[in-house]
């Protein structure tokens, strides 16, 4: 256990009783592939999904949860995170073949096992109907919770069951019909406003048909080319900022309101696609969410389409009061 300022996390939990890493006011811009946002307070990269449910168990419930995987769908602000940051990615990282058959085959993921991962693993097995994850810049937990989705193929189309965990560490399997799915959504069916009752997807097993690994493979590899050439991958960003409105693109409204280019210190709408914002040079968390708030500002006034924010915002503003000239 990686911790050198006490030896009881919050004076409750008795470090010992854990076998991941907790470490304490960690910038979480090394954690967010904007490559931008303050600190967290505390920080946990669990050994594998017992221990984060015995983390989950000890937890005080006035202490507020994260959890993150690549961090490729958040903006941490810059005034840091109040709470614990739970990172998932190489830790629960589980991916098997359950089973296969003529008809197509089973395959189960836990939270931190990369999208792209997940399509190639299908792929060399034969199995057809995950190559859109490539095109998915998180992990499976991620994708799970958002209803993640890229050239017209959905996460919830091929999920068969999940896997969740709750706040006292107790987990759980649940169906796809316990839930209300929706575009870039996801809601428990009888979600509960109590603390208690927050649940948190470590795993998920994908029903998939049988296909060709040649196939298959092409298909993934179309799909990144595709995105390599539409999308500013040599800067850091987070994917798509905005869900696209019925019948539209939320690309093509931003552009057509003349935002292209718009700039905010070190934060920039990418020319190369307008539903990317980028981190052009040294952008702070607040340089991008004043870029999101402009667009939405301008897109409505000029269009009347209210855009919906599909990145996640999280933490504190910076009390400019006292920060450093």
């Amino acid at each position: 256990m990686s911790i050198s300022e006490q030896d009881d996390f919050i004076g409750v939990i008795d470090t010992r009783l854990l076998r991941g890493e907790l470490r304490m006011h960690e910038p979480m811009r090394k954690h967010v592939s904007w490559r931008a946002g303050g600190v967290a307070d505390y920080f946990y990269l669990p050994a594998d999904l017992q221990d984060l449910a015995l983390f989950l168990h000890h937890l005080p419930r006035t202490q507020p949860v994260h959890m993150i995987g690549l961090g490729s769908n958040l903006l941490v602000r810059d005034g840091g995170l109040r709470g614990v940051v739970v990172v998932l990615h190489a830790r629960l990282n589980a991916l098997l073949l359950i089973k296969q058959d003529e008809a197509g085959g089973l395959i189960y993921a836990e939270a931190g096992v990369p999208c792209a991962k997940l399509a190639r693993f299908a792929a060399l097995h034969h199995l057809a109907g995950a190559e859109f994850l490539a095109g998915i810049p998180g992990t499976i937990g991620g994708a799970l919770a958002m209803n993640a989705g890229c050239y017209g193929a959905e996460t919830w189309e091929i999920v068969e069951k999940v896997k969740t965990v709750d706040r006292v560490g107790k987990l759980h399997e649940r169906n796809p019909e316990d839930y209300l799915v929706g575009y870039r959504h996801i809601a428990l069916q009888q979600a509960s406003d109590s603390i208690d009752n927050e649940e948190w997807f470590v795993g998920g097993w994908f029903k998939l048909h049988q296909g060709n690994h040649d196939d298959s493979r092409q298909k993934i590899k179309a799909l990144l080319a595709a995105r390599i050439s539409s999308q500013p991958l040599s800067f850091p960003n987070a994917g798509s900022v905005f869900r696209n409105p019925t019948g539209d693109y939320a690309a093509r409204l931003i552009e057509a309101s003349g935002l292209k280019g718009y700039r905010v210190g070190g934060a920039v709408v990418s020319s190369k696609h307008a539903n990317f914002i980028v981190n052009d040079e040294g952008a702070t968390a607040a340089d991008i969410e004043a870029i999101i708030s402009m667009i939405r500002n301008t897109v409505k006034e000029k269009t009347g389409i209210d855009l919906i924010q599909e990145v996640r915002i999280i933490g504190d503003a910076r009390d400019e009061s006292n920060a450093c000239a």
